[in-house]
């Protein structure tokens, strides 16, 4: 495919100086508040499964496959995302996305069937999802940021766990008193009211406002890049070509069954299985949101200094050992132990995210963020499988046991392979160089 030259058309021929703050710092502050208020979504399975099963009769099995096609359409549609956000632009995909999470999330309180919280819940939220959140993260901070890119991909992933904060209490709160129905449409509507603050506050691209990314040079604004699914499945292609990115997309994989797919859809009825109130263990997961902004955060700054397959080695070796304890704290009352874990695990939450998009773009050039697309999909497609087979396992078994353990053993995996990753200037191949 012959590369097109870039045009200025919609930027101006000479740069301007930034202000006393930079504007990409502005864009950062955007997509902040942006996942801010579309986290709802992500709050909102775990609380859900025991009204639905008192409520329809439905396995927690049969709740738990809605969960996971959420979960794995939301990784699987990130990759192609990215590259629709360099067709469209930015702000055309995240808005759409957001509508289509409100349209979703609002038809469940209508369904009566359980083909119906897989359609809506399942497909419809997990497609507008998976149009945003890690993938619009990567893509702003690399279009925006060329120094403190680590710094940056801490501080927009950590929004999803101030999201979580910030929701879960209300959204606990909402289904203790009025069911679950009023909490759905409370993610509906946050959702939806970050459209218009979305479409007027966000630019593309710093050239849009006639300025260089913070700490690089300036550019004009490249044409739109068509062909979104077929570059999306080419990198693809390039990319499994290669070690790192099986490596990558196994480790990540990983992460999100012991995150996504556990704790945050499984830990609520687990406590509530040893005698926990709902409300408190939601209370608790969103003492984990508190932390995992600190860890995130300080993940990305570690990012910009230290190597990041080391980091990523020490996560999950730190995160499996603190499952394989998780067991025996689990009781009707919050003791120190507990909040000891939760304070730990909070920390490591999604501290993985700025060292994987980090490697992701050191190894693939400026398909970086296509490639940690297709890395997501790997990890919410292991959210999926763990959130579907946690539940199974607890019809099963009458317990969670079983689950915890297995989870700390493969974090033990992940830390293996994170060493194994080679470093990026001794695997640069074809796909490292990015294609058009």
């Amino acid at each position: 495919m012959t590369q097109t030259a870039p045009t200025s058309t919609a930027s101006p021929q000479a740069p301007r100086r930034p202000g006393r703050v930079h504007r990409a710092w502005f864009a950062a502050a955007v997509g902040f508040v942006t996942i801010i208020g579309a986290a709802g979504f992500a709050s909102l399975p775990g609380l859900l499964i025991e009204p639905l099963h008192a409520e329809f009769d439905w396995s927690r099995g049969t709740i738990g496959f809605a969960v996971s096609v959420n979960l794995a359409l939301y990784g699987l549609t990130a990759p192609f995302a990215a590259a629709l956000m360099d067709r469209f632009g930015i702000r055309k995909v995240v808005a759409v996305a957001l509508t289509v999470i409100a349209g979703g999330s609002l038809a469940t309180v209508w369904m009566t069937a359980s083909w119906q919280l897989v359609l809506f819940w399942g497909v419809l939220v997990g497609l507008g999802s998976g149009s945003m959140a890690l993938a619009f993260a990567a893509t702003v901070t690399n279009r925006w940021f060329t120094a403190r890119r680590g710094l940056v991909t801490g501080i927009l992933t950590a929004a999803g766990a101030s999201g979580q904060l910030v929701f879960l209490p209300l959204l606990s709160w909402l289904v203790e008193h009025h069911g679950w129905r009023p909490a759905s449409v409370t993610v509906s509507l946050t959702a939806l009211a970050v459209v218009p603050f979305v479409w007027l506050l966000l630019r593309d691209h710093p050239a849009d406002v006639g300025l260089a990314p913070y700490g690089g040079v300036y550019a004009p604004k490249p044409e739109p890049v068509p062909g979104a699914a077929r570059r999306t499945v080419g990198v693809l292609l390039r990319a499994t070509r290669t070690g790192p990115f099986w490596l990558l997309a196994g480790t990540f994989a990983i992460c999100g069954a012991t995150t996504n797919g556990l704790v945050r859809t499984h830990f609520v009825p687990a406590s509530h299985d040893h005698g926990m109130p709902v409300t408190t263990a939601a209370g608790l997961l969103a003492v984990i949101g508190v932390f995992d902004v600190v860890g995130t955060i300080a993940s990305g700054w570690f990012t910009d200094r230290f190597e990041a397959r080391r980091l990523l080695a020490v996560y999950y070796a730190l995160r499996g050992v603190s499952l394989l304890f998780l067991p025996m704290l689990l009781g009707p009352s919050v003791h120190p132990p507990m909040v000891f874990f939760i304070v730990f695990y909070g920390l490591d939450w999604v501290a993985t995210v700025p060292p994987t998009i980090a490697l992701c773009r050191e190894h693939y050039g400026q398909d970086g963020a296509i490639v940690f697309g297709w890395v997501l999909a790997s990890h919410q497609v292991g959210a999926a499988l763990v959130a579907f087979l946690s539940g199974v396992a607890r019809d099963a078994f009458g317990s969670y046991d079983l689950v915890w353990y297995a989870a700390g053993a493969l974090c033990a995996t992940a830390a293996l392979m994170s060493m194994v990753i080679r470093r990026p200037g001794k695997a640069r191949t074809p796909a490292a160089v990015g294609a058009p």
